[in-house]
């Protein structure tokens, strides 16, 4: 079910990982390099990712070379929004691609990459083809956030909720359809580029919009996926029952699963975004989900006829691929950039 996993989600936003309590990252590297070891011994070909980088940050890279993380990850994950949150324009994904191959070997996936239609919908159409224009021959990978809009009662993960203004209220219309089930423009653009371009579609604990968000997944031709197996969700009663629907509706997608998320329990501080007080746990976490959903499977690439399967972890890394919200830790529902 899995084509590879991810390990945590942006983990140099503090939004997602508190780098107070662990300020040079040590505690997460130590984390990802156990929870890559787990992995490897489950399904040695199973390809692991570093969660992607928000914001996009060579030097975050060569801190994570210095640590040793990067000899245990297969790809780098890299998360932009330049309409958005980002400081820079849209022009310039390829810029940012490169200053990041300058400090590593490793191939490059766009985990996430996405327009709002807060401003106008109309925009957001622009990005999706713009964004494909800029992306295709950049890397295998590329995933767009996303499929539905937040529902606007469920509290979007950022620092500082409204306080953020615009930036805060732009989560709520990332989707491609509308919290009431209207299609965007954006819609019916993504639909030209799904031969290569994936999603990025967060299904929460007991989610209503999963079999829908299949449904029409499959109705546009989606191929690969990427979601999230939370570790926070994983103590929540009934939560295999939960992963185990999720990954069978997801079943027609290649789907890249990220492991994140502590646990309020198991945190030095009482939040999902608090390294663990003992990170062999979520390796222990990790070892559970790719033995019950990628045991030991071979993994195939991508198809070629579209464009060279670069960047698959089965491949010597190139120099560079020129050519080829969160989830709560006490609440199911939110997610976000800042």
């Amino acid at each position: 079910m899995l084509e590879a996993v991810m390990l945590w989600n942006e983990p140099n936003n503090k939004s997602h990982w508190d780098f107070s309590i662990d300020e040079d990252w040590m505690k997460f590297s130590e984390m990802v390099i156990l929870a890559a070891k787990a992995i490897r011994a489950e399904n040695p070909r199973l390809p692991r990712v570093l969660g992607g980088m928000s914001p996009i940050d060579p030097l975050f890279v060569e801190r994570m070379a210095r640590q040793g993380v990067l000899e245990h990850v297969d790809a780098i994950g890299v998360h932009g929004f330049p309409l958005d949150w980002n400081h820079w324009q849209i022009d310039e994904w390829p810029r940012k691609l490169a200053e990041i191959r300058r400090v590593t070997q490793l191939p490059l996936w766009v985990t996430e990459v996405g327009v709002s239609s807060f401003g106008a919908e109309e925009v957001q159409a622009w990005g999706v083809n713009r964004t494909a224009e800029l992306l295709r021959d950049q890397c295998s990978h590329v995933h767009w956030y996303s499929l539905f809009d937040l529902p606007k009662a469920w509290p979007a993960t950022t620092r500082h909720r409204e306080a953020e203004g615009s930036s805060y209220y732009r989560h709520f219309y990332m989707g491609l359809i509308r919290e009431g089930g209207e299609r965007k423009p954006g819609f019916q653009e993504f639909a030209n580029h799904t031969s290569w371009m994936g999603l990025c579609q967060w299904f929460h604990f007991q989610d209503h919009r999963l079999n829908e968000g299949a449904k029409v997944m499959r109705e546009l031709g989606v191929k690969y996926l990427r979601t999230g197996l939370s570790w926070s969700e994983s103590l929540y009663p009934g939560a295999d029952e939960w992963f185990d629907r999720q990954m069978t509706a997801l079943e027609p997608f290649q789907v890249t699963g990220t492991f994140c998320f502590t646990p309020e329990s198991r945190g030095i501080e009482p939040h999902h975004t608090s390294p663990p007080k003992d990170p062999r746990e979520f390796a222990d976490f990790c070892a559970r989900m790719v033995r019950r959903y990628s045991p030991g499977r071979t993994i195939t690439s991508r198809p070629t006829a579209e464009r060279p399967p670069f960047g698959n972890a089965f491949e010597s890394p190139e120099p560079a691929c020129a050519d080829g919200t969160a989830v709560l830790a006490r609440s199911p529902r939110g997610q976000g950039k800042a």
